[in-house]
C-alpha cells in the first residue's frame, strides 16, 4: 500500500552522503519484487526489473537523500556550529528538532545577528551538553542532522512531513517495482544519491545503466497558495508531466509518451514548466551521448522545510501513469 511504503521511507535516516539506510530499507520493501539489486561506489542503489523480449531499457530515477546540516565546529560551551548540506534556509532552520544518525536530538537556534541578515553563520545546534568535551562524546566533526521525522495527515488526502523530497518519489517507484507484472520494457529503477548537491548519483548510475531513456521522479514547486502562482501546479490534481526546469528541456518523445500513459490509464495529469531547479532527470539526459529522457513530478508545498506537504492523490496518479508507461511500445 502506498501510504505504508511512504510512511516506511520516511521514517529512515538518510542525509546527502548518508543514504544507506535508506537504500536497506528500499531492498527490504522490494525483496522478493525484482530480479537483481546493486550498489554502485556512490551509493546508489540500481534495481533491475526484467521486461520481455525486445523491450528497450528504462532507468527511472528518484533520489533518497535528504537535506541537513552537518557540524563544522563545537564551541567550547558545546554547541554545535553547523552548515548547510543541499538546499537549507537558515531561516527555514531555525526553532526545529533535528536527529543525527545516532539518534542524538538537537534544537537549531539562530543567534541574534546584530542587525545582519540571518545566515547559516548564525546558526548553532544545541544538544543539551555543557561542554565541548561533553559533545564530543555525542557527535564529531562532520556528522549530519536532519529535520526529526514527523509525518502527520493533513485532511483527508494530504500529509506532511520532512523529506517528501524525495522520498515520496522512492516510495511511487518503490510501489511501480512491486506492481509491474512482466513490463514490457525492462525497470531499472535507480534510488540514487547526492541529488541535492548537484545530481550526483544519478549522474554515474545513468553511464553505468545506459538505458534507452529514462525519467527523473521528483517533487515540483507548487502555485496554489496565496501569492504563489508559478509554477501553475495544483495540489491534488495530479502529478505533474515537466516541460522544462533550469536543469533541461524534456526530450519531446519521453514527455509525449508519459502524456500519453496519462490518458490511456485515465489518470489525471499537469503540465509542469519550472522556472528553476533542477532533477535527477537531467542527469540522465546529459549521460554519455545523450539519453532521451523526461521528468514525472510530485506536486509539492513548502518544499525544503520540515513540513513538505503532497496529496496522496498525486501519487496514485503518477502510479497509474508509470505503470502504463512501461508497457508502451518505443
Amino acid at each position: 500500500m502506498m501510504l505504508d511504503t511512504l510512511k516506511t521511507l520516511l521514517a529512515a535516516y538518510g542525509p546527502t552522503g548518508r543514504e544507506n539506510a535508506v537504500a536497506e530499507t528500499v531492498k527490504t520493501l522490494l525483496s522478493g519484487k525484482a530480479d537483481s539489486f546493486e550498489t554502485d561506489v556512490l551509493g546508489n542503489l540500481i534495481v533491475t526489473k526484467k521486461g520481455q523480449s525486445g523491450g528497450k531499457t528504462i532507468m527511472f530515477s528518484a533520489h533518497m537523500d535528504h537535506i541537513g546540516l552537518t557540524v563544522a565546529d563545537i564551541e567550547k560551551e558545546g554547541y554545535l556550529r553547523v552548515t548547510n548540506v543541499g538546499g537549507l534556509s537558515a531561516d527555514g532552520a531555525k526553532g526545529r528538532h533535528v536527529v543525527f544518525g545516532n539518534g542524538v536530538s538537537g534544537v537549531v537556534v539562530c543567534q541574534p545577528p546584530k542587525g545582519e541578515t540571518p545566515g547559516m553563520q548564525h546558526l548553532f545546534v544545541d544538544i543539551g551538553v555543557e561542554s565541548k568535551e561533553e559533545a564530543l562524546k555525542m557527535v564529531q566533526l562532520g556528522d549530519v542532522c536532519v529535520f526529526a521525522p514527523d509525518f502527520f495527515l493533513l485532511g483527508e488526502h494530504r500529509a506532511a512531513s520532512p523529506a517528501m523530497d524525495d522520498r515520496s518519489a522512492c516510495a511511487l517507484l518503490c510501489e511501480l517495482v512491486m506492481q509491474a507484472e512482466n513490463p514490457k520494457n525492462t525497470i531499472v529503477a535507480v534510488f540514487s544519491t547526492q541529488e541535492e548537491v548537484g545530481t550526483r548519483g544519478a549522474t554515474v548510475a545513468a553511464y553505468r545503466v545506459a538505458p534507452d531513456l529514462g525519467v527523473g521522479i521528483d517533487v515540483t514547486a507548487w502555485g496554489d497558495t496565496p501569492e504563489v502562482k508559478l509554477p501553475a501546479v495544483e495540489l491534488g490534481k495530479g502529478a505533474a508531466v515537466k516541460f522544462m526546469d533550469r536543469s533541461m528541456i524534456a526530450t519531446p518523445a519521453v514527455r509525449d509518451a508519459l502524456i500519453a500513459a496519462a490518458e490511456k490509464a485515465n489518470a489525471p495529469y499537469q503540465r509542469e514548466v519550472l522556472p528553476f531547479g533542477g532533477t535527477d532527470g537531467a542527469a540522465i539526459q546529459h549521460s554519455r551521448g545523450g539519453v532521451p529522457a523526461g521528468t514525472l513530478s510530485i506536486p509539492c508545498r513548502y518544499v525544503h522545510s520540515a513540513c513538505e506537504v503532497i496529496d496522496l492523490r498525486d501519487l496514485d496518479s503518477g502510479l497509474a501513469i508509470l505503470k502504463t508507461f512501461v508497457n508502451l511500445d518505443f
